[in-house]
């Protein structure tokens, strides 16, 4: 079946675009390319606005860089590449969702632990403390999980917000989190200043992962339009 012709414009007001964006896409190679009447016009058909559904909708899923990723993929021939940016997407979100599980942990946990006077403390003070040894510290803050200052004479020392990430990190590992999964846990404490100000915002973060996992879901199925042997039947979204 023969493909409907589509101006520019056309294609720009579905989605409240400029025709620039339009020619912009084309040139970034998101949009298949378009043929040409014989004074010039570019001539775009339905596989357009497939494709141009199926970029804008892979955008708030995935972000603008692994998008152009995909439909350069996909329009060139190599569907794998895209499934695999696909995959890594996905793979991203879980991880954020299992980070978020962390941290939530992480605030029962250090609601339990009473709040330490300011102190100043080595590196064989905490890891006594701890029951752990220096090097396990010296490993912790190499992943970025500690951040001690260093005195005068190049010591670390570990203030009362080091020792609370410390006793964090003891606990998680002891549940079987993985060092980057711990990092970014303590990450996440520190920008919040404590645990408090952090579990004020979890219920947001928790509702951004939700909106990625559903603009995933609309992307998948856009992709599945633009892979379909018949993207010239593909009706626009309601």
């Amino acid at each position: 079946m023969a493909l409907k012709s589509q101006r520019p414009v056309d294609l720009a007001r579905e989605h409240g675009l400029s025709t620039q964006a339009i020619r912009n896409y084309e040139a970034d190679g998101v949009l298949p390319p378009a043929a040409r009447t014989t004074s010039g016009y570019r001539i775009y058909t339905d596989a357009h606005a497939v494709a141009l559904r199926a970029f804008l909708a892979l955008i708030p899923a995935y972000g603008h860089a692994t998008a152009r990723t995909i439909m350069r993929a996909v329009l060139g021939g190599d569907p794998d590449t895209a499934l695999r940016a696909v995959d890594q997407g996905h793979a991203l979100l879980l991880r954020d969702r299992e980070t978020l599980d962390s941290v939530e942990i992480a605030i029962a946990i250090l609601s339990e632990i009473s709040p330490e006077k300011r102190v100043n403390l080595q590196i064989g003070e905490v890891a006594y403390r701890l029951g752990v040894t220096p090097a396990t510290l010296r490993k912790w803050e190499a992943a970025g999980i500690l951040t001690p200052r260093r005195d005068r004479t190049g010591q670390r020392v570990y203030d009362q917000d080091d020792l609370r990430d410390a006793q964090l990190a003891h606990l998680l590992r002891r549940g079987g989190y993985r060092l980057d999964h711990i990092a970014t846990v303590t990450a996440q404490v520190r920008a919040a200043d404590g645990t408090a100000a952090l579990a004020e915002s979890l219920a947001r973060w928790r509702q951004r992962l939700s909106a990625r996992g559903r603009d995933m879901l609309t992307a998948a199925a856009r992709l599945d339009a633009l892979l379909s042997p018949s993207p010239a039947a593909a009706s626009p979204p309601p």
